[in-house]
């Protein structure tokens, strides 16, 4: 069956073959790049991200070796409110976010493929490493480059229209395959960190943007053992960069336990200290395959991140993970992504977690 397909590229190795690998096999596709900033240079710039001049360039390069239609479509707006402004407002209360994940919910997956949507195309096709059967989303076939975890806040009707031809493959036969095809992005680098941060510095990002708030770091007793410049520019579980001048009673290295946008206050303890055993989420996305009840699989609580064993429930619009052994610095933003073997089940995004009796 020939579709007419919406090849989002990016300018990378990934969505170039993907585009690829959709037109050899018989569909009728269009390539368009996403201009995701007003003024590309304000974001990254060489080969590190997709938001770049450079990078419009090489995907129209590759449309044009690949011999399909090429367009460049202005999505910086909505880019800027949805993920930019989320991901600030995010860190302002405290929650750690994933830009990449709200990318695919807000963006490829709701901005880029209600355009196609409305334009005729049957899918949306991304060089996302995931496979899609019958309907079913699974991990990509590289462990490695797996991103089913950012993809699994899509809603099925969504992945309906998704089109990830690259799952089966790993990434070091994705770039032969680009060379053979005479694609000249076949050695072009991965992209890194976040791509609307031109210098990689996300604490100087968010201190331009949200100015400077001084407040305490304290002890888990609430002893003062220094001061911060911002509580957004903390994460749980980080361990450098904490500008403590007075060790530990016990020596041994404090990290971030609780962040309090309301106080200002960042409070730190010891590593044992963020072990959790219950997890909430709110806002779910159920992808099929969760029982009532309570039931047994497996969570992902952040991206290439561990698995874990668990025991999940739905309870109306809450998700609630009770795991058999304790995760270590779950942070509230972060997504919950359950999975059965393979397969994605549902996913949520952590609203609180429970610490561990051991972490007491």
């Amino acid at each position: 069956m020939t579709l007419r397909v919406l090849a989002a590229m990016s300018g990378g190795v990934d969505s170039a073959v993907a585009a690829a690998r959709a037109a050899e096999a018989g569909h009728d596709v269009t390539g368009v790049h996403m201009a995701l900033s007003s003024n590309p240079q304000s974001y990254r710039t060489g080969a590190r991200g997709c938001c770049t001049l450079e990078d419009s360039r090489d995907a129209r390069r590759a449309a044009d070796a690949i011999g399909i239609p090429f367009y460049v479509w202005d999505l910086a707006e909505r880019f800027h409110e949805d993920v930019v402004e989320d991901f600030v407002g995010e860190y302002a209360a405290g929650r750690t976010p994933n830009p990449c994940l709200r990318c695919n919910e807000k963006i490829k997956f709701a901005a880029l493929l209600d355009r196609a949507l409305a334009l005729g195309f049957d899918a949306v096709c991304t060089g996302h490493y995931a496979r899609l059967e019958d309907g079913v989303l699974r991990r990509g076939v590289d462990e490695g480059k797996d991103q089913s975890y950012v993809l699994a806040v899509c809603t099925p009707e969504q992945l309906a229209h998704a089109m990830f031809p690259l799952g089966d493959t790993t990434k070091a036969d994705i770039r032969r395959e680009a060379d053979r095809r005479g694609l000249q992005v076949a050695d072009k680098p991965d992209s890194h960190d976040i791509c609307f941060i031109a210098d990689g510095d996300t604490r100087g990002f968010l201190a331009d943007r949200l100015g400077t708030a001084r407040g305490p770091i304290v002890d888990t007793d609430g002893t003062e053992v220094g001061e911060h410049d911002g509580a957004y520019a903390y994460t749980i579980g980080q361990r450098k960069g904490l500008r403590i001048g007075t060790p530990a009673p016990d020596g041994r290295p404090r990290y971030v336990l609780d962040i309090s946008p309301v106080t200002n206050t960042v409070t730190v303890g010891p590593r044992e200290a963020l072990d959790v055993h219950e997890i909430t989420g709110e806002r779910p996305v159920v992808l099929g395959g969760v029982p009532d009840g309570p039931f047994g699989c497996r969570v992902q609580l952040r991206a290439h991140g561990e698995v874990h064993d668990c025991t999940a429930e739905l309870d109306v619009d809450v998700l609630r993970v009770r795991l058999a052994a304790p995760a270590r610095g779950v942070a509230a933003g972060q997504a919950a992504v359950l999975y059965e073997g393979d397969r994605v089940l549902a996913s949520a995004t952590v609203s609180s977690a429970v610490p561990s009796a051991s972490g007491r």
